[in-house]
C-alpha cells in the first residue's frame, strides 16, 4: 500500500542529495498529486491509485539518476515567483536573491523615474522579472544569447504578466547600443573551466555556457566590468553574482575600470557572493 506517509518515509535514501531528500521527495509527490505540500502533512494516510503510484516511482527514478528535481518539475520559485526553467536555463538558486536585494537597496535611493534596469544574461529571466514584479515603475530590459532561454523568459514575463520587461537577444551589452541604465546586473558565468565540479551534481544538466567563463572563471565578468560604463548613467551602479572566492578579484576589477564606492555583499553562508560599484 502506497501512502503518503510511507512513500516520504520510504523514498529520501534514494534520493542523491541527503541534506535535501525529504524536501526533495515531498515536491515530486505532491506534484504528482496536483496539491501544495502542506496537502501531504495534512493527509499522511492518502493511498495512491496505481497510476499516480507509477507517475512517482518513474518521477523518483528520474532524481535518483541525477536529473535536477527543477527539470523534472519544469519549474523553480525564486523570489516570490514561480518560473519554468529548462535544460537551455540556469537553475534560479537561493544565493542570487541577494543580488534582487541588493539591486532593491539601490532603487530605493535613486530619485529618476523612470529608473531603467539592464539585467544581463537573465536565462530563465528570473532577475529581472522579480525586480519588475516588484517595482512595476521601472523600465527593466533583460539581455540573453541563447535563443531556447529567451523564449523561456519571455514565457514567465507572459505568465506573469510583466509588461515593464524588455527582453533582447543577443550577447551582453551588444543590443543596448546607445542606451544607458541606472543600473546594470548580471550572474554570469564565474566558474573555472577546468573545475571538476562542473561534471557533479545538478550542474550536469545546465548549459556550460551559462556556468564557465575561462581559466580563472573571471572572463564574462571583466567583460562585463570593461564595458559597462559606456551604458551607466552618472552615479550608475554595476552589481555581479560570483562564487564565493571570487569577490576580492571582482572587487579589483571595479576599483581599476573606475568605479566607486565599491564593495562585496555577503550571503546567508557568510560569503561573499555579490559584488558592485558606482560610476563616478
Amino acid at each position: 500500500m502506497s501512502t503518503i506517509d510511507t512513500l516520504l518515509r520510504d523514498t529520501p535514501p534514494r534520493l542523491p542529495e541527503a541534506e535535501s531528500a525529504r524536501l526533495e521527495a515531498e515536491m515530486l509527490l505532491a506534484h504528482v498529486l496536483g496539491k501544495g505540500r502542506s496537502y501531504l502533512y495534512t493527509w499522511p494516510d492518502h493511498e495512491l491509485d496505481a497510476e499516480q503510484a507509477a507517475a512517482f516511482e518513474a518521477l523518483v527514478a528520474r532524481r535518483e539518476a541525477g536529473e535536477p528535481v527543477a527539470h523534472i518539475l519544469g519549474e523553480r520559485g525564486f523570489w516570490s515567483l514561480d518560473l519554468k526553467v529548462s535544460t537551455d536555463t540556469l537553475i534560479p538558486r537561493p544565493e542570487t536573491e541577494l543580488l534582487v536585494e541588493a539591486a532593491q537597496a539601490r532603487l530605493a535611493e535613486c530619485d529618476t523615474q523612470p529608473v531603467r534596469i539592464a539585467d544581463l544574461g537573465t536565462g530563465s529571466g528570473a532577475i529581472a522579472l522579480a525586480i519588475a514584479s516588484d517595482c512595476p515603475s521601472c523600465e527593466v530590459v533583460a539581455v540573453e544569447r541563447s535563443a531556447g532561454a529567451l523564449a523561456v523568459a519571455r514565457e514567465n514575463a507572459e505568465r506573469h504578466r510583466l509588461g515593464n520587461v524588455e527582453l533582447l537577444q543577443g550577447s551582453w551589452y551588444e543590443p543596448l547600443a546607445g542606451r544607458r541604465f541606472h543600473l546594470i546586473l548580471s550572474n554570469p558565468p564565474y566558474i573555472c573551466a577546468d573545475d571538476p565540479h562542473l561534471q557533479r551534481g545538478d550542474v550536469r544538466f545546465e548549459p556550460l555556457s551559462a556556468l564557465a567563463s575561462g581559466a580563472d572563471g573571471l572572463d564574462d565578468i571583466r567583460h562585463l566590468v570593461a564595458h559597462a560604463p559606456a551604458h551607466l548613467e552618472s552615479g550608475g551602479w554595476l552589481l555581479l553574482e560570483h562564487g564565493w572566492e571570487q569577490g576580492e578579484a571582482v572587487r579589483n576589477l571595479l576599483i581599476a575600470g573606475g568605479f566607486q564606492q565599491v564593495e562585496s555583499l555577503l550571503d546567508l553562508e557568510g560569503r561573499e557572493r555579490v559584488s558592485l560599484g558606482r560610476t563616478p
